[in-house]
């Protein structure tokens, strides 16, 4: 695993084997590297790894001064968001454990999940997930405390329970002063054996099921597959699906935590594609449902390109499928399909890419269900290194 520049002290990674003693090595040792990005209002704003544990430690803080502890559970509702992500290495690193819930559950689903994993705090992104959790509030009160990031319609709410993510980091920096290496100790306490995070699935057929991880369950998989892929602090990773599905967690979060490598947050679901243009990851996940509507979206604009592009465009896509798959995976092709291929690299392939925004992928996986063997070829034959997985939890 590579070490940017500001690098301080080396650290055995089997010591590294919970979040929280990671976040406190990646400060010490890349603590001005970038670690999280966020769109808003169509600007990328950007945390570096010592600005995330100084978030995470107010917010940890907070959560300590508001009566939450080892062992208590955290829900965590809505979009991919770098507060959201922030604030489950917070309860972490207090011992509790972070549960992601589906953002799109209706209330009565939620509740479910909230009874069953026996959850007292909650952190959401906007009125629309206080709303949800203000109705099963309304006939069951076991969630003592409320904390939201986006203020927007909420001005004349008025409940002790409920207050923004900004406020209980005020409380937890005055906490922290308060209790000098509180937060550290902490931290440090939590091993490998404890618990990680709270799982349950979408419940479409029947009650949520939830399965526990531990560090050692989600790390060890995680770092497995980062020397398995070569992965490094350099990747770029974009977060967009569900922070409940276990895909996210490992792909978004733990992978990020153990390499140290970028996450970024687009800015709406409605902005994906557009923001996937701009970032250019490195490394990518996603359904087959996302890499099947892309090609479709490249099949309708081709409907309407020029005549000449569109043979072009056919005759460099059926080289591709003889020949690409072959060429990526290092087997002989004759010289001139090589220097076919090169072309067909620069006139469609390229461009292609760029416009899909898997310009720069060294990686990409599938996860979730099989993919078409069609669709998986076409990517693969534009040069794109294509895995499925599968059975992840």
């Amino acid at each position: 695993m590579s070490l940017s520049p500001d690098r301080k002290a080396t650290v055995n990674a089997e010591q590294l084997n919970t979040f929280p003693k990671l976040l406190l090595n990646h400060a010490n040792v890349r603590g001005r590297k970038i670690a999280m990005r966020e769109k808003d209002l169509g600007i990328w704003q950007a945390w570096t790894w010592q600005q995330i544990l100084d978030e995470v430690r107010a917010l940890a803080c907070g959560l300590a001064a508001l009566g939450f502890k080892a062992g208590d559970k955290l829900a965590i509702i809505g979009d991919n968001r770098p507060c959201l992500y922030m604030s489950m290495a917070a309860a972490q690193c207090l011992g509790g454990v972070p549960v992601p819930l589906y953002q799109d559950s209706v209330a009565k689903e939620m509740a479910f999940v909230l009874d069953n994993a026996d959850v007292r705090f909650a952190i959401v992104e906007d009125q629309e997930q206080v709303d949800k959790l203000l109705e099963i509030r309304d006939g069951n009160d076991a969630i003592g405390h409320i904390l939201y990031d986006d203020p927007r319609g909420m001005r004349h709410y008025d409940f002790p329970f409920l207050d923004s993510i900004e406020q209980a980091q005020k409380l937890g920096r005055e906490f922290d002063q308060a209790n000098p290496g509180f937060f550290e100790q902490q931290a440090k306490r939590v091993d490998g054996d404890d618990i990680a995070i709270m799982l349950y699935t979408s419940g479409t057929t029947g009650n949520p099921k939830g399965v526990v991880l531990t560090y050692d369950n989600v790390i060890i998989t995680a770092r497995n597959g980062i020397v398995r892929e070569g992965l490094t602090e350099n990747e770029e990773v974009l977060a967009y699906l569900p922070m409940a599905w276990v895909g996210d967690n490992l792909f978004s979060y733990a992978q990020s935590f153990v390499a140290g490598f970028t996450v970024n947050c687009p800015e709406s679901g409605a902005t994906i594609l557009t923001d996937l243009r701009e970032i250019g990851p490195t490394y990518y996940f996603a359904p087959p449902r996302v890499y099947e509507n892309m090609l479709t979206q490249v099949m309708i604009r081709m409907e309407d390109a020029s005549r000449i592009k569109q043979r072009m465009f056919h005759y460099f896509m059926a080289l591709a499928k003889r020949v690409g798959t072959r060429i990526l995976d290092g087997k002989a092709v004759t010289l001139a399909e090589k220097l076919l291929y090169k072309l067909g690299n620069f006139l469609v392939y390229g461009p292609l890419r760029d416009v899909l925004g898997l310009n720069r992928i060294r990686l990409a996986y599938t996860a979730g269900e099989a993919i078409g063997p069609e669709i998986f070829d076409f990517y693969r034959s534009l040069g794109i290194n294509i895995k499925q997985l599968y059975g992840q939890t």
